[in-house]
């Protein structure tokens, strides 16, 4: 398993976080409030989320966005997270092509998500917020923010897909030992929760039905805000953290990106690793590719419309501008559980509108082959999320092959899989298979969005 490091000090950590949208030619349109279809006021989003995150979702005009010391302190622990040459993958695909991974299953929880739960914990601590609520698809965002609301005195309850509940234990147990609640979505504990079992009683649930009900319990609980892993604004923006460390550690290995590559469900981790290298290409005309690899089962960025949408299942948030299946969308019951949501972020769903980016839709089957032989070459077990941008990866690297060019890859290992060996037990089985969307099911879906425009 040979590998060659890139390793930075605490003083490399970033001091500031990147805003993308400030460099963008074309920014997102704006998010709607669906009562008046009117662009949404900052302060039409305090109800819901701490009031510093409010005025960093509706940024378009600061590039640098200063990172509060105590939670750069905080980025300590893990921070700046390896850089690795992937010199045993290289070599079992016999490519020419130079692959780099950024590895972010170093942190505590094992995955990315860190990088936004810390921050978003701290400003709903600075306000004076006590209780927090959040949903969780696969777990890994609902263990980051059980950590990060420990560490800041609040109090958290996580609506976990209840399929990803059953399928995943030992995440839900993770998030008890940080001491959050941890409750199967959807449930009888809320309005919405209620409607969709009523009408679905068997209904394993969607990050969008989750997404509902955490929403709906913050805007009924006294001093209690809402906060999310991936999609918005301000989440990308604390991701970036990622792709400017990947930055300088490419540097150090005297090569510059290709292409980047990333898992993609909502965009948290693909805008963590791509926006700053992206910002290149909009400043000074730099060429590069951005691919973000998302489940055949999901595919919203290469199958879904752009059109304004809820960002939940019961319509309780802003209408969004986004790529997407449908609120009301169903996912496969795929391991990838961080990956099934119905909709894209509306910066990358803009960056995507542009032809800034690209999409590829992977397999499960595939990405559990490229998983294993990645374990085998470079000794780490990654989450199937993480898979799907290994799978490209792969892909990528025997189409250099194929055409003989010396192509430098780049992807983000956004976590590790080890708390994940129930899905490899049964793709080592042979008991996994693929679900392909039928084109039928989307269009049907997707149909009904013209009521909410």
């Amino acid at each position: 398993m040979p590998t060659k490091k890139f390793i930075l000090s605490e003083q490399d950590i970033p001091r500031a976080w990147y805003n993308i949208i400030a460099d963008m030619p074309n920014k997102p349109m704006a998010p709607l409030n669906p009562a008046t279809k009117k662009p949404l006021a900052v302060e039409d989003l305090y109800p819901i989320f701490a009031e510093e995150l409010c005025k960093q979702e509706l940024n378009a005009t600061d590039a640098w966005i200063e990172i509060p010391e105590e939670v750069r302190d905080m980025y300590k622990i893990w921070r700046p997270t390896p850089l690795v040459r992937a010199l045993g993958l290289e070599k079992a695909l016999d490519t020419p092509a130079h692959i780099y991974f950024k590895n972010e299953s170093v942190s505590p929880v094992g995955s990315h998500k860190l990088n936004s739960a810390i921050p978003q914990a701290y400003y709903c601590k600075k306000q004076g917020v006590t209780n927090i609520t959040t949903e969780t698809g696969a777990g890994q965002w609902g263990a980051a923010l059980s950590l990060a609301a420990k560490a800041f005195g609040l109090e958290l309850a996580v609506y976990m897909v209840k399929v990803s509940y059953h399928q995943k234990p030992y995440r839900r147990s993770i998030m008890q030992t940080f001491g959050a609640q941890v409750i199967a979505s959807p449930s009888m504990s809320t309005k919405a929760g209620r409607k969709i079992l009523t009408d679905h009683p068997n209904y394993q649930g969607s990050l969008g039905t989750a997404i509902s009900e955490a929403i709906e319990l913050a805007m009924s609980t006294p001093n209690c805000k809402y906060t999310l892993g991936s999609v918005l604004n301000h989440v990308s923006l604390h991701q970036t953290v990622i792709g400017l460390e990947a930055e300088k550690q490419m540097e150090m290995a005297g090569e510059y990106p290709d292409v980047v590559i990333a898992c993609f469900g909502g965009g948290s981790n693909f805008s963590g690793i791509t926006f700053p290298f992206l910002r290149h290409k909009l400043r000074e005309g730099k060429e590069i590719r951005l691919v973000a690899a998302e489940p055949a089962s999901c595919p919203k960025l290469t199958k879904g419309i752009f059109q304004y949408d809820f960002g939940d299942e019961a319509g309780y948030t802003p209408l969004l501008p986004m790529y997407t299946l449908g609120h009301n969308f169903a996912p496969a019951h795929i391991h990838a559980g961080g990956l099934r949501y119905h909709g894209a972020g509306t910066i990358v769903s803009q960056l995507k509108k542009d032809g800034l980016m690209e999409a590829v839709d992977i397999e499960q089957l595939d990405t559990f082959k490229a998983a294993t032989l990645f374990a085998q070459c470079e000794g780490i077990i990654p989450a199937p999320e993480s898979s799907h941008a290994i799978a490209a990866t792969i892909k990528e690297a025997l189409k250099a092959k194929e055409e003989g060019t010396k192509k430098c890859i780049l992807f983000n290992l956004s976590g590790h899989g080890l708390i994940d060996m129930a899905a490899y037990d049964q793709y080592l089985a042979g008991d996994l298979s693929n679900y392909t969307l039928p084109e039928e099911e989307i269009k049907k879906n997707i149909s009904e969005l013209d009521k909410i425009i």
